[in-house]
């Protein structure tokens, strides 16, 4: 196999060196503990900022917005359609079914509501991509750099959204494993993580797309240097399965509407859709240069600080897996029209971005990385509890 654990393939041997089962769980005990922890203070912050606002924690996370949609094909199937003013068609088509079916089937095995089964979901799912960004971040840069990176997902201003029936926690467990996967030559489970990420969001494609590449790369570099080759046969196979999620649902919705392009008309009808970006910039110029000029500048230095932590990632030498998935992630949200105070959800599973800051706070003494940390999930729970008792959708 070629060396993908650089920017260019995969060690030989890292599968085998790589740690499994008890033995990875075990090491990823303290970073799963802390991301707990993080998590548990954004949802305490939450609930006391409800008892003054007279909202109730588990309302804000299981009940609102895109969950109300979830529980709904789960309780009902696919089928509702809301028609607005000004023309516009809400079809709950536009969200992709494996976390509603994973809300029917717990609540149809355990005694509860489908809301409450969406958080179990959301909370299982959010451990297991605590789990996955920790073992890359381990598999690439060491268990202190792992353990941090963890951390500072747990604690990003949107981190609030890993605790809600939302599928972005879904979402980034299944996309982390399959990079994972990648980055260890497990070719097989990193085309079936890929296939189930197709099913959980539109954004399922920037993992495929790092299948299709790196799979590529891993071919054309075996062709220079032939000894030793990649597995062509599991190759072969996480290459074809990697898609399969992703095309089924658009097939089905184009079956369903009657159109090959159904599901980019099932987003046209919520105002959704790719305009290089034209739409965004429009947005933050608007703020720059009228009276909510704080909060143009804001988003404006959030976007300048997206592009320098991915510029960091690619001069720290990131493998060409997290490369490619973290800028795909960026460029699918950052050209899209529509909500934009949803633009911070829907890169929060580029968590790559983050690999910079962890290898300089575990370069940090334990006392200083602790003091840092407490910061910035003290100022994550407050902010997440402010973003959710606002008057829009995260």
């Amino acid at each position: 196999m070629t060396d993908l654990a650089t920017p260019s393939g995969i060690a030989p041997g890292a599968a085998a060196a790589a740690p499994r089962g008890r033995a990875a769980l075990r090491r990823a005990v303290p970073a799963l503990l802390l991301f707990a922890a993080v998590r548990a203070l954004g949802v305490v912050a939450l609930a006391l900022w409800g008892l003054a606002d007279g909202k109730g924690a588990r309302h804000l996370l299981s009940a609102r917005w895109d969950s109300i949609w979830y529980a709904r094909i789960a309780e009902q199937g696919y089928g509702y359609t809301l028609h607005l003013p000004g023309g516009k068609v809400h079809s709950d088509m536009a969200f992709f079914p494996l976390l509603p079916w994973l809300e029917r089937l717990l609540s149809a095995v355990l005694p509860l509501s489908v809301p409450d089964a969406g958080l179990v979901v959301s909370a299982v799912a959010s451990l297991c991509a605590a789990w996955g960004i920790f073992a890359v971040g381990d598999h690439l840069y060491g268990r202190r750099t792992g353990v941090a990176l963890v951390v500072l997902w747990a604690a990003l201003p949107v981190g609030v959204v890993q605790s809600m029936a939302y599928s972005e926690s879904l979402f980034t467990a299944l996309a982390a494993w399959s990079l994972y996967c990648l980055l260890t030559g497990r070719w097989v489970w990193a085309g079936a993580f890929a296939a189930l990420a197709g099913l959980t969001r539109p954004v399922g494609a920037a993992v495929v797309a790092a299948v299709w590449i790196t799979a590529a790369v891993a071919l054309l570099r075996a062709r220079r240097a032939p000894d030793p080759r990649p597995p062509l046969p599991r190759l072969l196979l996480g290459v074809a399965l990697a898609p399969l999620g992703w095309l089924a649902y658009f097939a089905w919705v184009g079956a369903r509407t009657g159109s090959v392009t159904g599901y980019l008309d099932v987003q046209g009808g919520w105002g959704n859709g790719f305009d290089g970006g034209l739409a965004f910039g429009s947005f933050v110029w608007e703020r720059l240069a009228g009276p909510a000029f704080p909060a143009g500048l804001g988003l404006l230095a959030g976007v300048v600080l997206v592009l320098v932590l991915y510029r960091a990632g690619v001069r720290q030498g990131q493998p060409l897996p997290l490369l490619f998935f973290t800028g795909t992630v960026l460029l699918l949200a950052l050209t899209a029209k529509g909500y934009f105070g949803s633009k911070p959800r829907l890169m929060m599973p580029a968590f790559p971005l983050l690999l910079p800051l962890a290898a300089a706070l575990a370069r940090l003494r334990t006392v200083r990385a602790v003091s840092v940390v407490t910061v910035v999930a003290l100022a994550s729970a407050v902010y997440g509890a402010f973003w959710l008792h606002g008057s829009g959708p995260p």
